[in-house]
């Protein structure tokens, strides 16, 4: 529902490949970064967005999506749906072109305001999972 076919394929393949990763640490235990080791391999440059700024993969790492020096292609959300909205009216104000909230992120009234800014949203999947099915 809250990402058709179409809008999902136009942000893996048609956006740009700067990806910030909002939760992105050097904790391999939690899915972000089995996820950004996935994007990483299908081209995509992985920004770290954590508080404690850690560099993983290789890449520095940002307290907030406001300290990064460089424009933002895609934000790709890894924090709890309660926290999800305002990362997503972050990335509108970073100039970002779209916002990604992974499995278990719904916030329906942070995607009305993220698309009616003229974003593309997905919401509640994953890319990890939707990136090898494009073929």
């Amino acid at each position: 529902m809250y990402g058709d076919e179409a809008t999902i394929r136009k942000i893996l393949t048609g956006l740009g490949d700067t990806w910030a990763v909002v939760g992105l640490s050097t904790n391999q235990r939690r899915a972000a970064y089995g996820v950004a080791e996935v994007l990483k391999r299908y081209g995509k440059r992985v920004v770290p967005v954590h508080p404690k700024a850690e560099t993983v993969h290789g890449e520095q790492g940002y307290a907030s999506l406001a300290d990064i020096p460089f424009e933002v292609d895609v934000v790709d959300v890894f924090v709890n749906s309660d926290l999800a909205g305002a990362v997503a009216d972050e990335a509108a104000a970073k100039g970002a072109k779209a916002v990604w909230f992974q499995l278990g992120v719904v916030d329906e009234a942070a995607y009305e305001r993220t698309r009616a800014a003229g974003l593309e949203m997905v919401m509640d999947r994953c890319p990890a999972i939707e990136i090898p099915r494009l073929g």
